[in-house]
């Protein structure tokens, strides 16, 4: 098939062009919130997470230490070593391929390669998608880093509400079900009731703590009308 036909390369750099554009809001909220320049970039470079990213910069421009912001942003990657675990058994990549897929083993790679069921297309996903999300984000962080330093006070262009607008865009389009849902909305009502009693970056471990609970407790086997919509794994006489 050429990959001008390939539906996951098409969902990949659509996946790619869209996400990438966050860039620009996380780079200008990243130097506002006192970071610099190259600071900045080592977060997308590195760290490559753009929830995790968003919540570093989140309880560093609120006041807080480099403990919390690194212990938000790590509460909100575990997923990613998920999804790891997940995408190594699905593409099975060797050799330096392994590395290479690990730091682009993110939300969105991870959809689109599990919404093919063809082998091939669910690699072509991966990459495209992971590679695709990780060069753009990455321009389009120092865009927005180059543009806060030239903007100056994110406040005047509204910017200081960017990050909590970006954040959401991300989240939100994942939570379809109803439980997660309702998860979600607990966990910010959580978060506003204990923001004005302890120091910052504390409400968000807060809130990763009851979502973590929540999450237990509800664990079990599937309620009706809530059932994953996922394909059982073959047995005999189910090939």
């Amino acid at each position: 098939m050429e990959l001008s036909r390939s539906p996951a390369v098409r969902v990949g750099l659509s996946i790619a062009v869209a996400t990438g554009l966050y860039g620009v809001s996380f780079g200008a909220l990243s130097v506002a919130s006192g970071l610099d320049l190259l600071q900045t970039m080592a977060l997308s470079l590195l760290l490559f997470s753009g929830g995790s990213q968003f919540a570093f910069i989140g309880v560093v421009g609120g006041g807080g230490t480099g403990a919390a912001a690194m212990s938000a942003a790590s509460l909100l990657g575990i997923r990613n070593a998920v999804y790891g675990m997940q995408m190594n058994a699905m593409l099975r990549p060797r050799s330096l391929r392994r590395f290479a897929a690990a730091q682009v083993t993110i939300d969105e790679s991870t959809a689109t390669a599990t919404g093919q069921s063809d082998p091939q297309e669910q690699a072509r996903g991966f990459w495209v998608a992971g590679i695709g999300i990780y060069v753009l984000w990455n321009v389009f962080t120092l865009a927005g880093a180059l543009l806060g330093n030239a903007l100056g006070d994110p406040a005047q262009w509204g910017l200081d509400g960017a990050a909590v607008a970006a954040f959401l865009g991300l989240l939100w389009p994942r939570l379809k079900a109803r439980e997660p849902a309702a998860i979600a909305v607990v966990c910010a009502l959580v978060t506003l009731l204990t923001v004005p009693f302890v120091p910052a970056g504390i409400p968000i471990l807060v809130a990763a703590a009851v979502a973590a609970l929540a999450g237990w407790f509800s664990s079990g086997p599937p309620r009706e009308g809530l059932e994953p919509d996922v394909e059982p794994y073959p047995t005999e006489g189910h090939r």
